[in-house]
């Protein structure tokens, strides 16, 4: 089991005394008793990372309050236009993943990319509000008369229709990124590659 400073399962007491004392009086630095505490690396929280092994990842506590501030700025109640929404959005993305990329997380940047894709949907659809609007605007975007007519008469919540195949097709990937929308994935490509 890896710990901080690499220093392997002693006593926890008495490496917290230890880890003090060489900070104090080796590097002459203060420890503040109420903001240090001595955990396992993967339970460590340092400045929104935490630790897996060798690897940077997101400290589940970050993830938690991104999430919370994109589903502020897609709130369907909030009334602004979905061109003020998508700018927004984007530039809180955008700043995200460049102070969050340097995490080896490609992986779960696709997965929040479709999660925030479904969000911007969601709002689209809750701003069309009508069933005729709605069969307008999908068929507009190239779906079928019929696909169209059936979303738009939908019943189901705004979140389960976003998620549905005729409104993911209409509102895909390419035309929310023509509509300014950032992708994470390609912020923390860029982040790694260049």
């Amino acid at each position: 089991m890896s710990w901080l400073f690499g220093i392997h399962q002693p006593k926890l007491s008495e490496l917290d005394g230890n880890l003090t004392r060489f900070i104090e009086e080796d590097l002459k630095l203060k420890v503040n008793e109420q903001q240090s505490r001595v955990v396992k690396s993967s339970q460590a929280k340092f400045l929104g990372f935490s630790f897996k092994g060798k690897t940077i990842v997101w400290h589940p506590k970050s993830l938690e309050e991104f999430k919370h501030r994109v589903r502020e700025l897609t709130n369907r109640t909030w009334g602004v236009s979905m061109q003020v929404k998508i700018q927004k959005l984007s530039i809180y993305l955008r700043g995200w993943i460049n102070y969050f990329g340097i995490a080896n997380q490609y992986q779960q940047t696709v997965e929040l990319d479709g999660w925030i894709r479904c969000r911007v949907r969601m709002c689209y659809w809750k701003q069309w509000r009508k069933p005729r609007t709605k069969i307008r605007k999908l068929m507009k975007l190239g779906i079928e008369k019929q696909a169209a007519i059936l979303a738009g008469l939908s019943s189901k919540s705004y979140w389960r229709n976003a998620k549905t195949p005729c409104i993911n097709k209409g509102l895909g990937k390419e035309y929310l990124e023509k509509q300014g929308l950032y992708s994470l994935r390609d912020g923390w490509i860029k982040y790694h590659y260049g």
